[in-house]
């Protein structure tokens, strides 16, 4: 399975949109943070845990790659993957709108 590749972002679209990638990136984390296990018990409290985890890690990639002037893919594809974990397709979605960022303002 090959990599997902980085898209670069100018310094002009950056400082166009970097309230909107921003505020996905921050509502992501602040709603999965908010979220609780789906079930009672410890593997679910487990589970949970470790996808609450890795969406958080795949934010923080995804802010770290903004800063350096890319859309981090493995970045989108981790946070996307753990939240559809957590039962959050909707938020899957917005994160993978943000390729599109340039495009369109992207998961506006």
């Amino acid at each position: 399975m090959s990599q997902p590749t980085n898209k670069a972002v100018s310094p002009s679209a950056r400082q166009k949109h970097d309230q909107v990638f921003m505020g996905v990136v921050m509502g992501v984390q602040q709603e999965v943070q908010a979220s609780r296990p789906a079930q009672a018990g410890a593997l679910a409290a487990m589970f949970h845990k470790e996808q609450l985890s890795e969406a958080l890690q795949g934010c923080a990639m995804l802010i770290a790659g903004w800063n350096a002037g890319v859309i981090d893919a493995a970045g989108v594809a981790r946070a996307a993957r753990a939240l559809r974990g957590l039962d959050r397709p909707d938020l899957a979605v917005r994160v993978e709108g943000l390729v599109k960022i340039e495009e369109d303002g992207g998961a506006e």
